[in-house]
């Protein structure tokens, strides 16, 4: 029902986004581009074809002033005028896709991205839980005849193929263990697969897409859900990123939330900045506000539509939960 209703208010929402737009930065997420099949995220991720992404960016970029990391900082400080509404554009993860593609057709756009990326991944040395997932997930969609094992390791009664595949789908970050299990039932050789296709950055990449002048930034250690850890848990694994990126020469002045920011509390925020070389962090709950004045919420532009039509349901559903007053995030 929320969906039709946010659909209708959205076929309102025409001529220019960018003047209806009801924030004055618009801060675009993505993953990875590409035109072929990616196994290691094609259950998780709807991420845009080439053509796609270019039609994303040429939009924006008719409705919105692209900006830079410092231009980002000054226009919040409000020391930058720009001739419209801005747009930061940024990039989680770290995958490989974004030196390959994403990088070039940025470069001959001029437009500036930064990409928030886990440490624990690049080189390829290990693979984020939901990469495995997904590849057991399609392992399993495509062997013959699966091991009722498998269904038992997951305590599964039901031996459907889509209950299997849903359950391996929700596995999460404290049981990401449970992964390896099934790749061995499955024959999924995750070190052979990220040695093979690559699927990550190396360090020689972040480096010479920082001499680009790419961000490159704050991710957390290796991808858990905010929300189920502990504080002292939180600010492990975001220091030890900070730490990699002030080592290696990377932007270490930013953080993105790892999936979501949804109930992190305000004690977390406190703790961050408490460092006084972060400036801000961002969260990816689409058009909305924050109690946290420095936290920014970003909007998800892989959602299996054209990104004119995201921003024109954001818009219209920015607009509904205004007539509740619900459209600010409040940390407790």
């Amino acid at each position: 029902m929320k969906e039709r209703i946010i659909n209708v208010l959205a076929a309102f929402e025409t001529g220019n986004i960018g003047k209806s737009f009801p924030l004055d930065y618009c801060l675009p997420l993505y993953h990875s581009v590409s035109d072929k099949e990616l196994p290691h995220l094609k259950h998780v991720i709807r991420y845009k074809t080439t053509q796609q992404f270019e039609d994303d960016l040429d939009h924006m970029a008719s409705n919105f002033q692209f900006v830079n990391w410092q231009e980002f900082k000054d226009y919040i400080a409000g020391s930058f005028k720009p001739s419209k509404k801005i747009a930061l554009l940024t990039f989680d993860d770290g995958f490989r896709e974004f030196y390959d593609i994403a990088a070039p057709i940025l470069e001959r756009k001029g437009i500036y991205a930064c990409n928030f990326i886990n440490p624990a991944f690049i080189d390829n040395k290990e693979m984020m839980f939901r990469c495995k997932a997904s590849l057991v997930a399609d392992a399993a969609e495509k062997i013959k005849t699966i091991d009722p094992e498998i269904y038992f390791i997951l305590s599964l009664k039901n031996m459907d193929r889509r209950v299997l595949q849903k359950k391996i789908l929700s596995i999460n970050y404290q049981e990401k263990d449970i992964l390896d299990q099934l790749g061995e039932k499955l024959e999924v050789d995750f070190k052979a697969y990220s040695k093979q296709y690559q699927p990550y950055l190396s360090t020689d990449q972040l480096k010479e897409l920082t001499r680009k002048g790419f961000g490159i930034s704050s991710h957390s250690w290796d991808h858990p859900k905010y929300g189920d850890l502990s504080l002292k848990e939180q600010m492990a694994t975001t220091n030890r990123t900070f730490g990699y990126l002030k080592e290696n020469g990377f932007l270490y002045e930013s953080f993105a939330f790892p999936f979501t920011d949804f109930e992190v509390k305000k004690d977390f925020f406190d703790e961050l900045y408490k460092n006084e070389e972060i400036y801000c962090s961002f969260g990816c709950a689409g058009i909305k506000l924050d109690s946290v004045k420095r936290n920014f919420q970003r909007i998800p532009m892989e959602m299996g539509e054209s990104g004119a039509q995201i921003l024109k349901k954001e818009t219209a559903y920015f607009r509904l939960k205004s007539l509740m007053n619900k459209n600010t995030i409040v940390r407790k």
